[in-house]
């Protein structure tokens, strides 16, 4: 993974603005962003309650994650522990955190919390 990384530097974010990779975040100000990783095209990151996406996280093109719900008015912090990944086409939902070194499936919803070192998958998604 060092040479994946050789060459990483922090990317620009600005509120509500396409980065130079395409993925854009809302609510900046709400937003941590650990070293080294790895956000796929047109992924859209809802920050206004928290989310903090720490080092060597991998996020695959086309999720969403949001600290807010507008349909059930929920709110809270997305956490996405060191090393995880994250399948393309996944939601995650408000007040979740994955745990470190857990993988969550392509086109997978994201409700609740998923525990360290697990695989889960599924819309919702359940560890296998």
């Amino acid at each position: 993974m060092e040479d994946r990384f050789k060459n990483w530097s922090r990317p620009d974010i600005k509120e509500g603005e396409l980065t130079k990779w395409h993925w854009k975040v809302i609510g900046v100000d709400g937003f941590k962003l650990g070293d080294k990783t790895d956000i796929g095209a047109f992924t859209l990151i809802n920050a206004k309650y928290g989310v903090v996406i720490e080092d060597e996280v991998q996020i695959g093109a086309h999720c969403a994650i949001y600290s807010e719900s507008t349909i059930d008015d929920k709110r809270g912090k997305v956490t996405l522990k060191k090393n995880c990944k994250i399948g393309a086409h996944s939601v995650i939902l408000p007040g979740v955190t994955v745990g470190e070194n857990a993988v969550v499936g392509a086109m997978s919803l994201v409700k609740s919390d998923i525990p360290p070192n697990v695989v889960a998958f599924g819309v919702p998604a359940k560890i296998k």
